[in-house]
């Protein structure tokens, strides 16, 4: 049995651990499941599976393992397709939400893959799920510093670190969505390879709520009673997220509608009447497609809903969270190349990915196809036997 057959976890193996492993009670384990049935998470997504043996408190040498095994796995493959040299790579980003170790994960990809002594090496933690496209942002702004250059950056999240063996009812959710997985994005910003590069980057736009004290508690990795580490998700996450994508893409707006959607807008938000419903943007004017974070279905439902998104700009987001659950901040790229896998992206086309994360944070980023991009070779949507 190969590695990623081994990790494949069903809803109803989930239970059937869960329940062996005696690290939970009835009401928690009659929680997860009734959350799991309405997740839109499908039967065959990723977990360690030693995450419920009975006691288990994870470990230092649990997350380096795990995350070894998706970092290293979608960088060889990125290495592969792009056919850089790992000494040309001159800047390195990682972002892991909980897993922070010594030496830290960017240490381990040098060590690894033996890259340059002179390299830019970063290391993002705490930012959750929207720290991807903060990685993003970050290595646009050091390529704008280093002319000739290639930036890696990697996006991933140690399930292992995350998972909460107890009975506190507001820290399980995390349990229930997150899932194993892990991104590895090459930007460049040399001339010649804007011939062979897929896409372009256009806008991007950072939102963080974190000076409201009510947002800035709505992820919250804490301790029980019992001093069993977790993530504690409040009530009012799905508010507090909807405030922070309000707040985004109402600068990204204008940034990406067309003139006549804009004007449209502010003469609604200047003359409209009392009690009536606020004008939103048509967004489908301005992308061809969109990589909504993939939380969970009611996230992805209330987005939809006050977006004013058809199915079609779902879809990318639905069909990752089924098959894959919830994988962080990889999540947009997993959406990306679903997208890609199913030849849906032609040239001139744009793509907006949309990041939620602890502090609150919402992150949004803009990409123009530079060309019809085709059925990839490598995709973690092509099952393979390795």
């Amino acid at each position: 049995m190969n590695a990623r057959a081994f990790m494949q976890i069903s809803k109803a193996e989930f239970i059937e651990l869960a329940k062996k492993s005696g690290n939970f009670n009835d009401t928690a384990i009659e929680f997860q499941e009734r959350v799991l049935k309405k997740s839109g998470i499908g039967d065959e997504t990723y977990l360690p599976k030693r995450v419920f043996h009975p006691g288990y408190r994870n470990s230092l040498n649990d997350g380096r393992q795990e995350v070894s095994m998706v970092m290293f796995g979608a960088i060889k493959d990125l290495l592969a397709a792009t056919k850089v040299k790992p000494k040309d790579i001159r800047i390195l980003i990682v972002n892991c939400g909980i897993l922070n170790t010594t030496p830290s994960l960017s240490s381990m990809i040098v060590n690894h893959f033996k890259l340059r002594h002179d390299i830019h090496s970063f290391n993002l933690g705490g930012m959750g799920c929207a720290a991807g496209i903060t990685a993003i942002d970050l290595a646009k702004d050091l390529l704008d510093a280093y002319p000739r250059t290639y930036a890696l950056v990697v996006s991933t999240e140690a399930v292992s670190s995350t998972w909460y063996s107890g009975n506190d009812i507001g820290m399980l959710l995390p349990n229930c969505f997150f899932r194993m997985g892990a991104a590895a994005i090459m930007l460049s910003n040399f001339h010649l390879d804007r011939w062979c590069a897929k896409y372009e980057l256009k806008q991007l736009v950072r939102t963080h709520k974190g000076m409201n004290n009510r947002s800035y508690k709505s992820i919250h990795q804490r301790e029980d009673s019992e001093g069993r580490k977790g993530i504690s998700v409040s009530k009012d996450v799905i508010e507090v997220g909807g405030h922070a994508l309000k707040a985004n893409i109402t600068t990204l707006g204008p940034l990406v509608l067309p003139v006549s959607e804009q004007l449209h807008f502010f003469t609604n938000l200047i003359f409209k009447k009392r009690k009536t419903k606020p004008y939103i943007p048509d967004y489908k004017l301005a992308f061809e497609h969109m990589c909504i974070l993939a939380t969970s279905k009611k996230v992805l439902d209330e987005i939809q809903k006050n977006l004013e998104l058809t199915e079609e700009y779902m879809e990318a987001s639905r069909k990752t969270l089924e098959r894959f659950g919830n994988t962080s901040s990889s999540s947009i790229w997993y959406e990306l190349a679903y997208l890609e896998l199913n030849s849906r992206i032609k040239r001139g086309d744009r793509v907006c990915q949309i990041a939620l994360g602890a502090g609150f944070m919402c992150n949004s980023v803009v990409w123009k196809a530079l060309r019809n991009v085709g059925r990839p070779k490598q995709s973690p949507w092509i099952e393979d036997d390795s």
